[in-house]
């Protein structure tokens, strides 16, 4: 990792706990508040120590997008947790047979880039 990525990935990881710091719930309730808090931390917590080792610049520069990608879509919605991802139509069809690697073809074309290493460590 060169040094210019290393502090970008370092600000990114102080960035998200500022915000966690400052997070207020969209509902208001002190309970929600710090439910969201401990799960923007936590999540953070997890993501980067799985992915502390990896080495490849290919692959450090697409999850520092997803990270930057989840954290604007949050202080977006004011939503820690992850956005549902939108399926095409027919996309929940029933799974028989061919149908069946149309529709994880479709799931897969159809996922965002932010819930990519959600799925990973849910």
């Amino acid at each position: 990792m060169t040094p210019v990525t290393r502090q970008e990935v370092l600000g990114l990881y102080r960035k998200i706990f500022r915000i966690a710091k400052k997070w207020q719930s969209a509902s208001g309730q002190i309970e929600e508040t710090i439910k969201e808090k401990e799960y923007i931390k936590n999540e953070a917590k997890t993501l980067f120590r799985k992915n502390k080792s990896v080495t490849d610049p290919k692959l450090i520069k697409q999850y520092i997008e997803e990270c930057e990608a989840r954290i604007e879509i949050g202080l977006h919605y004011n939503i820690p947790y992850p956005r549902p991802i939108h399926l095409p139509p027919m996309g929940l069809a029933h799974k028989q047979g061919r149908m069946l690697r149309h529709q994880e073809k479709l799931r897969k074309i159809s996922k965002p880039i932010y819930l990519k290493s959600h799925d990973e460590v849910s």
